[in-house]
């Protein structure tokens, strides 16, 4: 059970309700972080800002930066975000659900390139407290990608170390999108819904194999 009790969007006043039924046009549900911050109008829409512009086109693709965000969720332990970010990798940005199921395997499945296993490893050192990210990391990184483009990296890292404190310490429940996707797509040994699924519906979802 959430923490802190997402608001009802009908409550919302229209600005945030708008934004709101923004963020569900493009995920496909109304997310429960979403309205659990909108309790704090000011902090919402900061939030929101920074999200904007992380997720907008640069010089990183889409696709890359969700699995960055993906894994450096699962190494920080936020089965939330973790679920959250594989659904919309798939959902908008035409990832293979094949890929985003081995994105634990990066360093060793020929789906993944070079440049995405020198970016997903930035992501597992990063997500560790303390942080494990190297000088070593950088040079890997920087055989790849400009400085604008590591930026994007280090960018979609940092905004998830707040994401990822916020949902797992207030224990964010899952929305059912997402959660099926997770417990359809991800391996058990990889993601469990743990905190983030209330009883019924952890009994609702089974796992499909």
């Amino acid at each position: 059970m959430a923490r802190i009790e997402p608001m009802d969007i009908g409550e919302l006043p229209q600005d945030l309700r708008s934004a709101l039924q923004e963020a569900e046009s493009l995920m496909g549900f109304v997310p429960n972080d979403a309205l659990t911050l909108a309790r704090w109008p000011a902090l919402y829409f900061a939030v929101q800002g920074l999200v904007r512009v992380l997720y907008s086109p640069g010089a990183v693709s889409g696709e890359l930066k969700r699995m960055v965000a993906t894994v450096v969720s699962g190494a920080a332990g936020c089965r939330y975000c973790q679920a959250h970010t594989a659904h919309g990798a798939v959902r908008k940005d035409q990832a293979s659900a094949e890929k985003i199921a081995a994105v634990w395997q990066f360093r060793t499945s020929d789906l993944f390139s070079a440049a995405e296993r020198a970016a997903l490893e930035l992501a597992v050192a990063a997500g560790q407290q303390p942080s494990a990210a190297t000088d070593e990391h950088f040079a890997a990184l920087r055989e790849h990608f400009s400085e604008r483009a590591v930026m994007e990296i280090v960018g979609m890292i940092a905004l998830f170390g707040f994401l990822n404190r916020w949902n797992d310490t207030l224990a964010t429940e899952l929305e059912q999108a997402p959660l099926e996707f997770a417990l359809r797509t991800l391996k058990a040994e990889d993601w469990q819904a743990g905190r983030h699924a209330t009883a019924s519906k952890k009994l609702e979802t089974s796992r499909v194999r």
